[in-house]
Parts: structure tokens; sequence; C-alpha cells
């Protein structure tokens, strides 16, 4: 990571904290289910934020540009957090990929059911459990000021980087389609006219060897560049005791680099470019059958992590490429704003979903009973994304400030899904298979107001208009017989708006309220496993959301807490369903879906030698939908929803699967001078309670509650050197955090304890 000033270290001649009745009140409202609050460093941004004089042992001010300008997170008027600096070092000590943000922000969750390359977002419950490659998403991912659509593009590394914005509740305003949950927001570190860098590298358990640099170069006095490179390598660590298919698996090679040209050759214009790539290759997630202990959702007595009984192969490719083009122009009293962005990727990911040997019509099988077998691939042979933005915002002073700007959107993709004979020599491609193709165009004009009715009162408004077209194919070769074509298209459009305020209460507190609008457009798909079966289309769904909190300085700046209470409804919901039966998904639409909630996030300078971050999160999400039903377990599961006559789960009143009421987080550091240098200790918790794997609910698919730690503790010294010694998942706790539910009970589970050293030069 770039070498930044940590928020929560120790100041020279900071002052010790009372543990006054409002931190006990912080700490007593959520004991358990604590979340990590937002960092407080100052990050770069493309504007000057106005400097606040800051005493020994205060936090720093927080800088963010989720509303598209420079500001103090206080004075945005919703609920947003921020992540960067160590604590960032910290959650990715042992070569984590993006999921690392598990829980670290209130609201906020991240899996995957393929390992390292497909993460899937929730924010206040909000999500989607589809598989398939061309799934949206309600939860936007904005990086480097370009969104990124494909689930495939999510989950670039996270390697110098300034600072994660995490913005929650509809955003359908300055970032418009496909983010009524919220917005995921990642800045890279931007080129500067100074040299400067650093390298770091990392070893640890199972053969970890991670890598990672920045070089920062002025070319000249109007040119700088920025090289930023990781790479990291992991050896297998699960072996195939079974003499075919793949022997050893969860090993990964994951490579990726950034390249930036800051162009400034006048105060009034300026540039910035960026090329970015990614080659990784490794293993596919492992679905372990018959895991799951029947009537329980504990896993089985006995069960070896290291140990993967398979008789088929699993590997997984992916690679991305990108680039873009920021321009902007300084004029007389306007700021105008070109972004450009294109992106490219291929993907492959063959795994043996049914997670054993034989089936029952080729004995013998294990673990447990294989009804069939099933192994398959799903391919990405041809995707690209091309993004354009123009805005224009207000740059002079005064009451009223305004942003006014046009986007558009095209995607193409090629999607091909085929199965292997694993009973073959060589496991030969079955002769069945099908291929999608997806054109999506969407073109929006939007604009928001600020006017600052006194200085206690500012008010915002946004208002925003958005044009989706999809034409969606799908083909089902089964030699000699053919589906022929089934083509879907939709055309539809949205107006989203948003209005919020907020008004200082004091120097140190500000009261903020926001409703806001929210639109995903329709989704087509089409895993079609018979000449018979058709493409599935969820509509458009769209969310009105409403919340209130508070922004508040403690103890002279050296403690700070942010606290909001929200409530959201979701007409037509789009939600996946599976098959019950057989390796597919079925996307529907509910009527209604609700949630509310609470959010806090607290963090303190303690003393001179501790600081804290504290917090936490309650979402209750409901579907409301009498007549909905989805097909139940083809597994032997253990339904507890209600039938109805054709035997599928009626889901009315059950929440929104992956979405548990309560997470939490917790960090403590403690640091002392020793020598010319610094001794720390940081360690780390996340907790969340208990949550549904699919849309209904059945005994052995409900994950258990989890809380996990880590623990960091190194030496600094010299301004520039660092080593430290990294624990994850310290307590080793090992369980099921997903499943497949169409042929028996098969479960994913999360990663073991890992541990290692780090070193780390900046220059």
């Amino acid at each position: 990571m770039k070498k930044m000033n940590t928020t929560i270290a120790a100041r020279p001649g900071a002052r010790s904290l009372t543990l006054s009745a409002i931190t006990l009140a912080v700490a007593g409202a959520f004991p358990l289910h604590a979340a990590m609050a937002a960092e407080a460093d100052a990050g770069q941004t493309e504007a000057a934020a106005p400097e606040v004089r800051r005493v020994p042992g205060q936090l720093e001010t927080v800088i963010v540009t989720a509303q598209r300008r420079a500001e103090n997170i206080k004075d945005v008027p919703m609920s947003i957090a921020t992540l960067k600096g160590e604590k960032l070092d910290v959650l990715t000590s042992g070569g984590q990929d993006i999921r690392f943000l598990n829980g670290r922000s209130p609201s906020v969750s991240v899996e995957s059911d393929y390992g390292r390359s497909f993460p899937r977002f929730y924010i206040r419950g909000q999500g989607n459990t589809d598989f398939d490659l061309n799934a949206s998403q309600p939860v936007g991912l904005v990086m480097d000021d370009i969104v990124l659509e494909n689930p495939m593009l999510k989950g670039f590394p996270v390697f110098d980087v300034d600072q994660i914005e995490v913005l929650r509740g509809p955003q359908g305003t300055l970032f418009g389609r496909n983010s009524p949950a919220g917005v995921i927001k990642f800045d890279s570190a931007k080129p500067v006219f100074k040299t400067e860098g650093y390298v770091s590298a990392g070893f640890g358990k199972d053969g970890v060897k991670n890598f990672e640099g920045a070089y920062n170069l002025p070319v000249s006095d109007t040119v700088a560049a920025r090289f930023s490179a990781q790479s990291q390598h992991r050896n297998d660590r699960v072996h195939n005791p079974n003499p075919s298919g793949t022997s050893d698996f969860e090993g990964y090679v994951d490579n990726a680099y950034r390249l930036q040209l800051l162009v400034k050759p006048s105060k009034d214009f300026s540039g910035l470019f960026n090329l970015h790539e990614r080659a990784m290759h490794g293993s596919a997630t492992l679905f372990r059958a018959n895991i799951l202990k029947k009537g329980t959702n504990d896993l089985v007595d006995g069960f070896d992590y290291k140990s993967y009984p398979s008789d088929g192969f699993n590997t997984q490719r992916l690679s991305t490429k990108g680039g873009s083009m920021r321009l902007r122009w300084d004029l007389d009293g306007l700021t105008l704003h070109s972004i450009t962005g294109y992106e490219k990727l291929k993907f492959y990911s063959r795994a043996d979903v049914d997670g054993g040997i034989g089936d029952a019509s080729h004995p013998p099988m294990s673990p447990g009973f294989i009804p069939f077998a099933v192994q398959s691939a799903d391919v990405l042979p041809k995707h690209k994304q091309l993004t354009q933005e123009f805005r224009v915002e207000s740059s002079y002073k005064g009451p009223l400030q305004w942003i006014a700007g046009v986007f558009y959107f095209k995607e193409d993709i090629l999607i091909d899904s085929i199965q292997y004979d694993t009973f073959l020599p060589g496991h030969p491609l079955k002769p069945g298979y099908a291929t999608q193709t997806q054109d999506a165009k969407s073109w929006a004009a939007f604009g928001s107001l600020n006017y600052s009715v006194s200085d206690q009162l500012k008010l915002r408004g946004g208002l925003r208009y958005t044009n989706d077209k999809k034409d969606f194919t799908a083909v089902r070769f089964d030699p000699p017989a053919t589906s022929g074509v089934l083509p879907l298209d939709s055309n539809t459009h949205n107006i989203s708006w948003d209005l919020s305020g907020t008004y200082t209460l004091d120097k140190n507190t500000n009261l903020f309220a926001r409703i806001a609008t929210g639109y995903r457009a329709p989704s087509m798909q089409g895993r079609l496993f018979g000449v018979s079966d058709v493409p599935s289309f969820a509509g458009a769904e769209k969310a009105l959301s409403y919340e209130a909190g508070i922004k508040q300085d403690l103890f002279d700046r050296r403690a700070r807490l942010s606290a909001s209470v929200f409530q959201y409804r979701v007409k037509d919901k789009q939600l996946t369903a599976g098959s019950g039966t057989i390796n597919m998904n079925q996307l529907i639409n509910a009527d209604k879906v609700t949630g509310h909630g609470v959010e806090l996030d607290f963090q303190a300078n303690l003393s001179d030698s501790l600081a804290l971050t504290v917090g936490g999160s309650y979402n209750k999400t409901e579907i409301k939908d009498t007549d909905l039903s989805v097909a139940a377990c083809g597994a032997p599961c253990t339904v507890t929803n209600p039938l109805a006559a054709n035997g599928a789960a009626l889901i009315n009143g059950n929440p929104l699967p992956r979405a548990p009421e309560w997470q939490g987080n917790f960090t403590l550091r403690y640091s002392v001078p020793v020598a010319n240098g610094e001794f720390y200790a940081f360690t780390d918790w996340v907790y969340r309670t208990s949550y549904n794997f699919f849309l209904y609910e059945a005994t052995e698919y409900k994950a258990k509650s989890l809380l996990e730690g880590g623990l960091r503790a190194g030496y600094k010294w010299g301004g520039k050197y660092e080593v430290a010694a990294y624990g994850r998942n310290i307590t080793n706790r090992v369980q099921a955090l997903g499943a497949i539910d169409f042929d028996n009970l098969t479960g994913i589970v999360n990663e073991p304890r890992t541990y290692g050293v780090q070193f780390k030069a900046s220059f």
C-alpha cells in the first residue's frame, strides 16, 4: 500500500480520553455486533479541500467525493464510510482478495461462489446470489470514476489505493443505473510531482508470496507518472485422494498492474490516463458433497478441510484489460469533466459441481450419496464495456452550487455453458451446450443542486433520466436437436431523484436526512439445459429509501461518531431462484421487499498509545409476495417454509438471502516508542449473525453466526521501514458459508487460519 498517515495512530501529546456517557452508550448498544468505523485520513481528491487545523491527538478530517465534489464527510447528507491506510494493510495481510471488505463497514457483505474472480456485494441486505456470468447486482462498483458492470471486473485486486468509500442507500442520481442498494467507490493513489514509492514483500503459510510496489516519477514540470503492481501466489493446500481428476486445489497466481500518467500543462487543464491489467490462474470454488449434517447446519463429524475427494477437473482463468481517460478543464466559475472508460475480459471456470466421486449410476460413490455427476464450465470468451461521461459543475462562490451531465454505457458479452462427461476417458465435452449473447446500451442525463439556506441549513436535490436497452439471445445446442434462437429484448426508462439536507447543530454536530430513489435495469438469463427450456426475464426494480442520522466530533475531535436509521421499499425486486433439480438459475420478481435498520460508526484516540474503532448495523429485510414460491432443494434438506400445492416453497415473509440481521466489527491498536521507532499491535474482529443461503428456508441451508479475528504486530523505524507478523482467522473457525441445493448436501466453507510475515520499505 502507499505510505499513509494512519488515522488511529497515537499522536504525541494526545490527552487520554475519559469514557463518557456517550462512549459507554455506543459500546453498550452494540456489545458484540460492532462494525468498523470509517477511516479518518484526509484523502487526495480532485479538488483541494478546506484545511482544518488539528492539534496533536485529534483525528484527521475525512475528505470524500461521494457527491462528485471534495467534501468533509461530516457535511455529506448520507450514510457513508471510508477505509484506507494501515487498516487496508492489515486486512489484506495474507493476500486476501476484495472479499476482505465483508463486514468491515456496517451493512456491507461480500461473498463468492467462484472464489477470487466473481465477488457479490450486499448493502443493507440487498444483493444478488446469481452465479450467471451476466448477473446484475444492485450494488454499484466504481473504480477510478469508471462504473464496472460485469461481476468479473469487480474483483480487480486492491493495491496502491488511496481510499475506499462505501455509499449506503440508493445512488440513483449521480451514479444511476444498477445501484439501488448503494455504491462502493475505489480511488487509486494518483501521480504527484515528486519522486516517491514503496515496495512490500510477504511470505506465509501454504507458500503464500505477496509482492506489491509503486513508483511515482515526475517526468517533467507538467507530466508525472505512477506505476503500481501486485503479485500474489499461494500453493495448493487441498488434496484429492482419488487417482482421477485434479490432484490439488486452492493454489493461485494473481498478477495485476496499473500505469497512470498525469498531464497538467497549465493550471486550467489536467488529464489523467490510466492503463490496468489483471491475469489470474487458480482453482474454482470447491463444492464439497455431503458436508452438511442432515437436520442441522453443522459440518459432518470428521470434516477435513485439506481433503477433497473428486473425480472431476478444476481450474479457473481470468484476464482483464482496461483503460481510462479523465480530462478536466477549470474555467471561470465552471469545471468541465470528460471521463472515458474501456474494459474487456476473458474468463473460464471449470469445477466438479457434484462435489464427489461417482454417482448412483456409476458406483462406487463418495462421500455419501451422489445422485448424478455434474462437471461443468462457464466461459466468457467475449466481453467489452465502453463508458463515457461529460459533466459540468459550478466552481464559483455562492449559496447555490450545481452539477449537470450526460452518461453513456455499452456492453457486449458472449457466454458459453458447457458440460463434461466424467466417466469417459479424458472427460470429453458432452454434446449439448448453451450460449448467451447480450448487447446492452444505456444513456442518462442528470443534475443536482446544492443550496445553503443559511449557515446552519444546507439542502441538496438531484434528478436523473435513464434509458436502458437490452437485446438478448439464448440458444441450446443438443445434437441432433437444437432449441433455435430464443430472443428477449427490453427498452425501459426511469426517472430517479433524491432530496437531502444537513443541519449544523453546533460546530461539532451535524444532523442529516435523505430520501432517495434507485433503479435496476431488467435482467435476462439463458442457462438452458434442454431444448424445451426458455430464457428467464426479470423486470426493472425500483427502490425508495428514507434515512436520517447524526455525525459528531467528540472530545475536542479525538473521537468521532456517526449513526443513522433507515427504511426502504423495493418494488418488483429482482431475485434469483434455483431449479431444485439442476444447476440452473431462474430470475423472478417479488412484488415488494422492505428493509429497515440502524448503522453506527465510532472511532477514538483513547490515549497516546491506544486507539479503537467500533460500530455495527442491524438490518431487517422481508420479502412481501403472498403468491411467490420457488423450487426447494433437490437434496434431502429440511425445508421449514410452507409448501404450495406443487411442492414449491412459499417465501412470503422470508428475509433476503445472505442478509444477516446483525453485523459488527471492532479494532484496537496499541503502540509504544521503542529505540528510534515504534512497536505496534493491531487486532481486528468481525461478527455477523446467521442468514439463509437461498430464498427459501431450510435447516441445513442456514449459515451459523460467525466471529473471525485477525492480529498484526510489527515495528516501524526511520519513517521508511516496517516489519510485521500477521494472522488471519486466528481462531481457525471453519463453517459453511454457502451451498448448492440441486444435488446433495453440498457446502462451501470459509478459509482457515493463515499467518505470515511482511516487510515494507518506502522512499
